[in-house]
């Protein structure tokens, strides 16, 4: 690297940052071969070849990886140690058996869960992030992952910082670190340069990469990015591990399940064959097909293709979700919490008048001031609305701005808005040489700060709030000579009027509200505007309220108060990111599946403590980077779509889990029984593994199934006691036809050993298949709930394979023997007496009071928050090496 002054680069990439911060800032500049106005667009390009993207992670399906999880399943393992035994006992057939079993299982999995992941990136790069720079002189949006070392970035409240930056100028700039340094206190930051051989905490001179901009406004020039950034060494640390979601909680509990059921069966199975003197081997197969056997080996291929089917039929409602298994998650929510802009009103903020309250005053000069206190920098001839909030942006839109002469006024300093103070504080002098300080804000704040307020103030506040309108209120009062100004100026204030903000009600709103009501879901609203506002809001669109609770009750509530009254409530109001994120973790530990939709960077603590977070594509950095479903539309039709599909996954997978787990076991059972009972094995190892690879085979066409519309009105969890329930009914009832074909065959038909494992092969995978069409519904089968097409000639196609099977020209290596027509005959009047038998289990079963416990409260920790983070620091695809990608600044004589 070249250096343009006689400052050496640091030794090594860690040191870099530290160097950075204890240099001047134009030292830095030259190092960076940057200037005041930024790279050009042909200098960043030319970087972004040489350095590489600013990314921790890239993001591709990779099919070796996808291979590499399909060998590594434990039922697969489980599968070869049986095909190497028998091989290596001399049974080759038994062994090539399994072998192609194993072969076309891997197959099945790879192939779906493959296209499931293609899924995901096609969804990943449909999420994209944004940095505010400065490039050609002037301020524009490009995506994270395009910074480059040398950008000059621009950072206002809210923001995540995009890389590691050393920061040129601030006003007020105030950065959360906790994610890098674990510092819970928001730290102060200032362009002087800190002493050299600071510790990261100490880099006041400096922004981390991933750390969230809390209060003030900034801009610094990017050192490191990538990997390079302390962030990033963060998250390549962690690994690629994504935190896991309820319901990979829920699948693991399952699995657990499964292999306490294997375990016990296979042990009791193998013990008990040795007792009888059976052969060891012989023994050790058959327990080893059991085990295998009483799994559902194609659950992963089938939640696979379900999300994936899942996620591009939510891409077309215009619902993204972040990852895959938070579908389900989706689905699961009982409760949504909604700030109201956007959702409940249209989102489109119009700036309609400005009243004056103080004598003498006309509004125009009302608008005047409040032009002045936005954070947009006037002074040049077309001030930049990038990064404005949004009733800022409408007061820069409206025809009062169109008057407005930037010439006459000088802008000395400003006080950025936060989410403490709520409001906007300039120090302004005029071409008369006049100092004014101007305050604008929430009404209550300033008006706090202000001393003889008019007499008609409180009044002509009051009307605007009854008719729904969003107000900020202007004061001002004269300042000497000065060039700063600090919080504490805010002061001895002259209210001087109003300004009128109208976002109007949705048209369709009601309808979305009633049509989630429908869905179980509790509606809540969260805003940081007046309590009558949101009423009025909610009054017009026939929304029943239940109470309302502001920021000040909130405060004065202990935990256990506020969960009771927040959980009758309806509206909370002029709350903080702090109450909103308290009130939910309260929702949540009182049982209910919580969802929170809010787009702001005072939603960020409410999106990380929900179970899911809900934001849109135009949000907040920090608020996008939060959630796990990003909505295009901010619109609860779409959130209704979206919570309807995942219900619907849900409902499907489970019904894989209740029908394989029931006639599984049941027929497990029956085998062990009969290997103790009888004088030879009732079906062979590879018998036992061909039948089950058939019946999940048919089975991933359950993604493509109807679901009856009560299972869509209503949260389903899962719930490992209420399947262990259903497994313990209706794998007997599945055993008892297991018994009573052993007794068919046995006592009418006088069958041999492979006339036997025939008879039962053909019943088993008969009844254990065609059983979809009763377990996928609640109601009579056929006649009021029908299955997909697919569903049914999948089902149809294997019991056709299944008796095909022992006719043809494989009988004989895969064990079978004819058998006599009259068996069939029986066959039809069994099957028919199951299923009518299921049918009454099914009335008693269900109609039985659901005993479900209380959704447990989820903990989200470190890694969570360091994952979801790095999220948008990820590559949309992987880019070719590079000699130069070391996320640094590579000099032109490099």
């Amino acid at each position: 690297m070249t250096v343009k002054d006689s400052r050496r680069a640091p030794a090594g990439e860690s040191d870099l940052l530290r160097a950075a911060a204890s240099w001047p800032t134009d030292e830095v500049l030259r190092f960076a071969a940057s200037g005041p106005d930024g790279l050009t667009d042909a200098e960043a390009g030319a970087r972004l070849r040489s350095v590489g993207p600013n990314a921790v992670r890239g993001h591709r399906a990779r099919p070796w990886l996808v291979l590499r999880r399909q060998l590594t399943s434990p039922i697969l393992i489980l599968l070869f140690i049986t095909a190497v035994v028998s091989a290596f006992l001399g049974d080759a057939t038994n062994s090539v058996i399994i072998t192609v079993i194993l072969l076309v299982s891997v197959g099945l999995g790879f192939v779906n869960e493959f296209r499931a992941e293609r899924a995901a990136d096609a969804l990943h790069d449909q999420v994209r992030y944004n940095a505010v720079v400065l490039r050609d002189g002037g301020r524009r949006s490009v995506d994270v992952v395009d910074l480059v070392p040398g950008d000059l970035v621009v950072l206002a409240v809210g923001s995540v910082v995009p890389a590691d930056l050393r920061l040129l100028t601030c006003d007020e700039l105030q950065c959360d670190e906790a994610i890098v340094t674990g510092e819970s206190l928001a730290v102060a930051k200032d362009p002087t340069a800190a002493p050299a051989g600071a510790g990261l905490g100490d880099l006041t001179s400096c922004a981390l990469m991933g750390t969230v901009v809390q209060s003030g406004n900034g801009t610094g020039v990017v050192v490191a990015t990538g990997p390079r950034t302390e962030f990033g060494r963060i998250a390549v640390g962690l690994g690629t591990q994504v935190p896991q979601t309820e319901f990979q909680r829920g699948l693991g509990r399952f699995s657990l399940l499964l292999l306490e059921v294997a375990i016990a069966l296979t042990s009791v199975i193998f013990v008990a064959n040795l007792l009888l003197q059976r052969p060891l081997i012989e023994s050790l197969l058959f327990s080893l097909a059991i085990a295998v056997g009483i799994t559902p080996q194609l659950l992963p291929a089938v939640v696979s293709t379900s999300l994936a089917t899942g996620s591009r039929a939510l891409a077309k409602r215009r619902v993204l979700v972040k990852r895959l298994v938070c579908i389900e998650d989706l689905g699961d929510m009982d409760m949504l919490v909604t700030d109201k802009t956007g959702t409940l009103t249209e989102g489109h903020i119009s700036f309609t008048a400005a009243i004056p309250v103080a004598p003498g005053v006309q509004a125009h000069e009302v608008e005047l001031l409040g032009l002045l206190a936005t954070e947009t920098d006037y002074s040049v001839p077309s001030p930049s609305m990038v990064g404005l909030n949004a009733l800022d942006s409408a007061l820069w839109a409206s025809v009062a701005a169109q008057g407005f002469d930037p010439a006459q006024y000088r802008r000395l300093d400003l006080i950025p808005f936060d989410h403490d103070r709520r409001m906007t504080t300039v120090l302004v002098a005029d071409s008369a040489g006049r100092y004014r300080l101007i305050s604008k804000g929430a009404p209550e704040d300033l008006m706090r700060r202000c001393i003889g307020l008019p007499s008609g103030a409180q009044a002509a506040l009051d009307a605007q709030y009854d008719a729904g309108a969003r107000v900020v209120a202007v004061a001002a009062r004269d300042a000497g000579p000065a060039t700063r100004i600090r919080p504490g100026d805010e002061r001895d204030l002259a209210l001087v009027g109003l300004l009128i903000f109208v976002d109007a009600p949705k048209a369709d709103a009601r309808e979305s509200l009633e049509r989630l009501a429908e869905l179980g879901i509790a509606v809540k609203i969260a805003t940081g505007d007046n309590a009558r506002v949101a009423e009025k809001v909610c009054a017009e669109l026939g929304m029943a309220s239940t109470g309302t609770l502001t920021g000040e009750d909130i405060d004065r509530l202990d935990d256990d108060a506020l969960g009771e009254s927040a959980r009758r409530t309806t509206i909370f109001a002029r709350v903080s990111p702090q109450q909103k994120a308290r009130v939910v973790k309260l929702l949540r530990e009182k049982g209910r599946s919580v969802a929170f939709l809010g787009d702001g960077v005072n939603d960020a603590l409410a999106l990380h403590h929900a179970d899911i977070g809900i934001s849109v594509e135009s949000a907040a950095d920090v608020a996008k980077d939060a959630a796990d479903v990003l909505l295009l539309d901010k619109d609860l039709a779409v959130l209704a779509s979206g919570v309807m599909e995942g219900r619907r996954i849900f409902a499907n997978t489970i019904k894989y889990v209740l029908m394989g787990t029931s006639s599984n076991f049941g027929n497990m059972f029956s085998a062990s029984i009969a290997s103790v009972l009888l004088p030879f094995l009732p079906m062979l190892p590879g018998q036992i593994l061909l039948n089950n690879l058939l019946y999940d085979a048919g089975q991933l066409a359950i993604p493509t199934d109807r679901v009856d519309r009560e299972q869509l009105h209503a949260p389903s969890h899962w719930d490992i006691a209420y399947i262990r329930r259903f497994m313990l009914l209706f794998g007997p009832i599945s055993s008892l036809f297991d018994f009573a074909t052993f007794a068919l065959m046995i006592f009418a038909f006088s069958a041999a050993p492979s006339e036997f494992r025939t008879g039962w092969f053909i019943e088993s995978i008969a009844t254990q298949t065609l059983i979809i069409f009763a377990v996928r519904t609640r109601r009579v089968p056929f006649f009021r709930s029908r299955p997909s097409a697919a569903l049914t000639i999948a089902s149809l196609g294997v019991v056709a394979a299944g008796v095909w099977l022992p006719f043809s020209p494989l009988a004989g290596v895969l064990g079978f023997a004819p058998i006599p027509l009259p068996f069939f005959l029986a066959l039809v009047g069994m099957v028919l007496a199951y299923l009518v038998l299921v049918e009454v289990a099914k009335l008693w079963f269900f109609s039985r009071a659901a005993q479900r416990p209380a959704a447990a409260v989820r903990r989200r920790g470190y890694p969570h928050r360091v994952v979801r983070r790095a999220a948008r620091f990820t590559a949309r695809s992987p880019r070719p090496s590079a000699r130069g990608r070391s996320g640094r600044v590579v000099g032109p004589a490099d």
